[in-house]
């Protein structure tokens, strides 16, 4: 019972994380570029990685990779952080965050789909109707409720936002198949991921052959962006495995996620100070419902 209780502790706690993530987002994004704000979140996010392993005692491990793990860290590293982050954070620029989070959270069903030709995955009725219930979600929040005029509040901005959640789903397909120690792992990733996104801002800057237009830095957005690669990047994926490997089983913590994005719409309301639309908080229901639906076919 006690171990129970700690995995819930763990589990609630990665919620919060979790949950505060589109205000960061959206607050940082106030006074850094989205690249920039990449950039110190990864970098962060890989010294907080290291630190872990460092404790954990399992630096070794990385003594022990052999060239297709470095390749496939090279590969992984490159969908995450880099171009899902480049993508959801650009979405985040262009819409509220209200919008930009809920629409992310669709990757489940995205993860259903793509498993179709990449796992050779059969689809049912079930799972097609739970994607269809899901897809109404979608639309009411990129419409604004406004389903029968079609007229999205920021065409780029909602594709941005789905295709953030593509490129999470194509992650966890690649990320299961690789079966090394999560930590290490994730470390590595990173660290190719640092290097993509400082690779893309050295080549952006030296088009624009003009560096004295970068003064010096806000406080606001370095904060920010050490708070993302702590929270966002970092300790609350070590949070989640621990509550997973406390839990008795792994329905008794994974139905807590569900809270998350509850939570972030109650406080980007309060901290970002948008107003939070009815049809967003609907069709929120509708996503979580078409998920809820999908993994209660699996089991």
């Amino acid at each position: 019972m006690k171990q129970q209780r700690q995995a819930y502790t763990y589990a609630l706690l990665a919620v919060l994380c979790w949950s505060t993530i589109g205000s960061a987002f959206k607050i940082s994004l106030r006074y850094l570029d989205f690249l920039t704000l990449l950039l110190f979140a990864s970098f962060v996010a890989t010294v907080v990685l290291f630190i872990i392993l460092l404790f954990q005692g399992k630096l070794n491990l990385l003594k022990k990779l052999k060239k297709e793990n470095i390749l496939s860290s090279a590969f992984l590293g490159l969908l995450n952080p880099f171009l899902y982050y480049v993508v959801l954070l650009k979405a985040y620029e262009l819409l509220p965050a209200q919008e930009a989070g809920t629409l992310n959270y669709i990757w489940p069903l995205v993860l259903v789909l793509l498993s179709i030709p990449m796992l050779r995955q059969k689809i049912t009725g079930w799972s097609i109707l739970a994607i269809l219930v899901s897809f109404f979600g979608i639309m009411l929040i990129s419409t604004h409720g406004q389903l029968f005029t079609l007229r999205f509040s920021n065409p780029v901005g909602v594709l941005l936002a789905l295709g953030s959640a593509i490129f999470w789903a194509l992650y966890w397909i690649f990320n299961m198949k690789d079966r090394r120690e999560e930590v290490s792992k994730l470390f590595l990733n990173f660290c190719f991921g640092f290097f993509y996104i400082f690779l893309t801002i050295a080549i952006l800057r030296f088009l624009e052959l003009n560096w004295s237009r970068y003064p010096l830095l806000p406080w606001q957005g370095i904060a920010g962006s050490v708070y993302l690669g702590i929270f966002e990047m970092g300790v609350t994926f070590i949070l989640w495995m621990m509550a997973l490997k406390l839990s008795s089983t792994t329905a008794k913590v994974s139905n807590l996620i569900y809270l998350s994005p509850f939570g972030s719409l109650i406080l980007i309301h309060f901290f970002v100070g948008e107003v939070i639309l009815l049809s967003t908080v609907i069709g929120l229901v509708f996503i979580v419902g078409g998920i809820i639906l999908q993994q209660s076919i699996k089991s």
